[in-house]
């Protein structure tokens, strides 16, 4: 009965490894003024007189430019694999998208028991009175970012999405509360707009 049992079992296993490993690939198309080139296991796009650059570890994959089409692709792909195939394509479509338009985060001040003062300063965003805090609070801004304060809004915007949302992530974190009941301490920033999805 182990025997059977234990066969059953590696037939399964095997099954599934089979179907775990077969080849697959992604096409990604480029559009008329761009150029993308990989150099090592750098993506570089450029176009509309910008460029975007991005270090990814290619592994096992194969990625090919072929006239406008570049292919990326595995053969006897593990779930691994795929998973990185998808990730390549995602972000080679987002940079191709950036060189055209720039991604835009907009997040909301909100003061319930204190007015915030907030501006940009070089690099930084300076958060001031907090509920009331005399010590300032400060967010990173990342480099090719462009950070717009109007009233209780602020735009953030850039070429780059990943430089953009962890640029507005950063302003969401600085405003975060520990240890506070957050249905009565509802002052903070806050992000309700992601690349024109309202959240």
């Amino acid at each position: 009965m182990m025997f059977v049992l234990k066969k059953n079992l590696e037939e399964a296993l095997s099954l599934i490894f089979i179907k775990m490993n077969k080849d697959l690939s992604r096409v990604v198309e480029i559009p008329e003024g761009v150029t993308v080139t990989l150099e090592g296991n750098k993506i570089t796009v450029k176009g509309n007189e910008k460029e975007l650059s991005k270090t990814m570890n290619l592994y096992k994959i194969n990625f090919k430019i072929d006239g406008g089409l570049v292919t990326i692709s595995a053969k006897g792909a593990t779930r691994r694999e795929s998973k990185m195939i998808g990730t390549i394509h995602a972000h080679l479509k987002n940079m191709i998208k950036g060189v055209f338009e720039d991604f835009i985060y907009t997040l909301e001040i909100c003061n319930v028991h204190f007015p915030m003062n907030v501006k940009v300063n070089g690099n930084k965003v300076i958060i001031k009175s907090f509920l009331g805090e005399t010590t300032e609070r400060t967010s990173k801004i990342l480099d090719n970012v462009k950070v717009d304060i109007n009233g209780s809004k602020i735009i953030v915007s850039s070429l780059n999405i990943e430089a953009a949302g962890q640029t507005a992530a950063n302003l969401e974190k600085a405003t975060k509360l520990t240890g506070r009941d957050r249905r009565i301490f509802q002052d903070g920033i806050f992000i309700t707009n992601k690349c024109g999805r309202a959240i």
